[in-house]
């Protein structure tokens, strides 16, 4: 299923153009995203689901099929696609820890970006920055809040109070969402890149490393992050370590290419080198002779392939072999959910 609204509203490129009501005030039901996370990603689906999917609509994105899966990281379940060819997207954990909701992010060609911890969080700050727009006197912005509250639904008022953004007399947005909604990753960033240039490296480096302090369990970004703030100031071991901790986690959360944060570390190719051979059958071998359960060997191959795709950008020639590994492990489930794809 692909649903193209016909007359998408982007105010950044189609300034004046107002999406006829109608449109919008006919609230969408997406069933088959819910029933994809349910049955094929086989995890609970976000409480809000559809109400995201319609407020992406209402801005002017394209619902794609959550099985178009083809050419990307197989663990995501594609949402929309904006007018500049940006993916929204669920994340599916493999082995995600009990209690954790999907998160919300944007594949991108090295991998993936972290939009929100959840789907209410990510709704949260679409109304709110729609909010800040209007309220800055934008007729056109005033139009888009209106078609997104009319959107969203009875969702809305349960995850956002309107207009307490200019209640809360906050003349920052950036500190209104770190307050109010969550911890985002480019907002903290931007943070700390405000305080570098106002030559405040202390500011800097204590926002940089609050980032790692397991803000966003999984994702490498943060620590990719931190050792760019340690670089530029000087700190060059401090940077090197941090890059290095940031390559254990899985490639395609570095938020950046490999080959970035490989140099940051101060590497080459090395652990590429080394990734290869640990797939390689001989290496398999070693670590079953080693005493290395076999489930453990082929998650580790699993993981080892999706680093590796990060870097080669073949994801569809591997996609079949990762789902044998979960199979051959006993997770039947994710195999499943990793070898669909329309």
């Amino acid at each position: 299923m692909a649903l193209d609204s016909g007359s998408r509203l982007d105010p950044e490129c189609h300034s004046g153009y107002k999406l006829p009501t109608f449109l919008i005030l006919v609230l969408l039901e997406f069933s088959d995203h819910v029933s994809f996370v349910k049955e094929i990603a086989v995890t609970d689906p976000p409480e809000h689901l559809n109400s995201l999917l319609n407020v992406l609509h209402a801005r002017g994105e394209k619902i794609v099929s959550p099985g178009a899966k083809r050419g990307l990281i197989p663990l995501v379940v594609p949402l929309s696609e904006s007018p500049q060819g940006n993916l929204t997207s669920l994340l599916r954990w493999p082995t995600a820890p009990s209690g954790m909701e999907m998160p919300v992010v944007e594949v991108r060609s090295h991998g993936l970006w972290l939009l929100a911890k959840n789907v209410n969080q990510y709704i949260h700050r679409i109304l709110v920055e729609a909010d800040s727009r209007a309220e800055s006197g934008d007729d056109l912005w005033s139009a888009v809040r209106e078609d997104l509250w009319s959107a969203v639904g009875e969702a809305g008022p349960n995850i956002y109070k309107r207009g307490d953004l200019k209640e809360s007399q906050t003349a920052d947005l950036d500190v209104y969402l770190l307050k109010k909604v969550g911890l985002f990753p480019d907002i903290l960033e931007r943070k700390a890149s405000r305080h570098l240039e106002k030559g405040d490296s202390v500011s800097a480096l204590i926002t940089s490393e609050f980032y790692t302090r397991d803000q966003f369990p999984g994702f490498g970004r943060p620590f990719v992050f931190n050792s760019e703030v340690q670089k530029r100031i000087g700190r060059t071991s401090e940077a090197k370590e941090s890059a290095r901790v940031a390559l254990k986690s899985p490639w395609w959360t570095l938020g950046c290419r490999y080959e970035e944060a490989a140099e940051l570390a101060g590497w080459e190719d090395e652990q590429i080198e080394f990734i290869r051979e640990k797939v390689s059958e001989e290496g398999k071998q070693d670590d079953l002779k080693k005493g290395k359960a076999p489930e453990q060997v082929v998650l580790d191959e699993a993981a080892f392939l999706m680093d590796l795709a990060t870097v080669d950008g073949n994801w569809d020639e591997v996609v079949d072999r990762i789902a044998d590994c979960y199979r051959e492990a006993g997770i039947h489930d994710i195999a499943k959910f990793i070898a669909y794809r329309e």
